[in-house]
């Protein structure tokens, strides 16, 4: 009973970090940092540097410039771009550091699911501020900063202290992700149209200044050159009949 309570809590740990590091990884970094240097916080051995001072600034200073570029649009979703190349290796480390001394392999694998689920809470929080952007006041993207700043305080501590729950929860998550992911790709798509036709860029469905008529022109061409030198290479004795009408129906029929 102890083994199943130990794995559960080191499961809910590993996905609680790693799914709170792609919404926001300064706040998880002081969540935990703070927790464990106050004693709150029982941290794994492998997550102790969290506790240094210089951590706790550094994840401290960060987020007081986060606090306010997050809350202006536009400004956040070039922020939210940079941190892609940040918050998912930060996940995926932590939670490699999350599961323990254990063997490389599943000290990977650890890294693989929390780079997976950091990735998806990354990506489902930036297509979502996207959305948000095309909104010109800035009430929305205060209510949705604060929101995610409570979101991964809440997470976290039930990951901590009811890992079932936490576990539960972050389920519901993933498919609720995959659900918006595919509703946020096609909003954004017609948000692009129309500020194409806006702009004129896009007129009639096509990007204006492209010509159909020219590019199929211009691969028919190219396509008889390739049929000229299978000719030559058949006239030269390189290519039976056979191989030539082979190759010949595999790439023009």
């Amino acid at each position: 009973m102890e083994n199943y309570e130990a794995l559960l809590t080191t499961l809910a740990l590993t996905m609680g970090v790693s799914w709170a590091s792609g919404i926001n990884l300064y706040v998880a970094l002081l969540v935990l940092g703070v927790g464990g240097n106050t004693g709150n916080i029982d941290l794994p051995a492998e997550l102790l540097f969290l506790q240094d001072p210089m951590v706790i600034g550094a994840a401290g200073l960060m987020y007081f410039v986060e606090f306010f570029v997050d809350k202006t649009p536009g400004v956040d979703t070039g922020w939210d771009a940079i941190h892609t190349f940040i918050r998912i290796p930060a996940g995926a480390m932590l939670a490699a550091s999350t599961v323990g001394d254990v063997t490389p392999a599943l000290e990977f694998a650890a890294a693989i699911l929390g780079g997976g689920v950091a990735a998806t809470s990354h990506i489902t929080k930036t297509g979502t501020r996207l959305l948000i952007n095309t909104s010109p006041e800035p009430v929305t993207n205060w209510t949705a900063s604060i929101t995610e700043d409570v979101l991964v305080i809440a997470g976290l501590w039930a990951a901590l202290n009811y890992p079932l729950l936490f576990l539960f929860l972050f389920v519901i998550f993933i498919c609720l992700s995959i659900w918006l992911l595919l509703k946020i790709w096609c909003l954004l798509k017609k948000s692009v149209s129309r500020i194409g036709r806006y702009l004129g860029v896009i007129k009639n469905g096509e990007v204006v200044g492209y010509d159909h008529e020219s590019t199929v022109a211009m691969n028919k061409y190219y396509d008889f050159k390739d049929l000229d030198k299978l000719n030559k290479l058949r006239g030269g004795g390189v290519l039976t009949e056979a191989e030539f009408i082979e190759k010949k129906t595999k790439d023009y029929e």
